[in-house]
């Protein structure tokens, strides 16, 4: 098993689009299906709930890492021992991976690249059932974001 998750896609749509789309805490939450308490901003907290179906009962929190315009957005995340309703309990001691999403202009639009990594910090026990989760998510929520810009330019 690998310490990384590796997706990537390409867009039709501008570097700005994209940029906006991920950034903006709105349109974040549209298309990933979580609201947000509030804007993103490098060394805080991003706080929300999960909104996909199945899930409403998750806490969002990330650590806003780098905002680097229309070239990077990252932010840590925990895993916490259980995602499943009755056992939730996130706690802030929960290992955390580092997401990353890379930006690059191509010529029909624009190359988005997400990278999840950190996977080798989490416990053993749990490393490759959270790796196995976040890859399929990570494959939908390309999907999604793909979506939301064609329907939203």
């Amino acid at each position: 098993m690998s310490d990384r998750i590796e997706k990537q896609i390409e867009l039709k749509a501008s570097l700005s689009r994209v940029w906006r789309a991920l950034t903006d805490h709105r349109e974040f939450g549209e298309w990933f299906r979580v609201k947000l308490d509030g804007p993103f901003v490098p060394g805080q907290v991003s706080r929300g709930h999960i909104t996909y179906p199945g899930y409403e009962h998750l806490q969002w929190e990330a650590r806003v890492q780098k905002m680097e315009p229309e070239r990077l957005f990252s932010f840590t995340w925990p895993h916490p021992k259980s995602i499943e309703a009755a056992n939730y309990s996130p706690s802030p001691d929960d290992p955390v991976t580092l997401v990353e999403f890379l930006l690059e202009k191509t010529k029909n639009g624009t190359l988005l690249r997400v990278i999840e990594s950190g996977f080798d910090r989490l416990p053993e026990d749990r490393r490759l059932e959270d790796f196995r989760r976040n890859e399929g998510g990570w494959a939908e929520q390309m999907k999604n974001i793909e979506s939301y810009v064609a329907r939203k330019p």
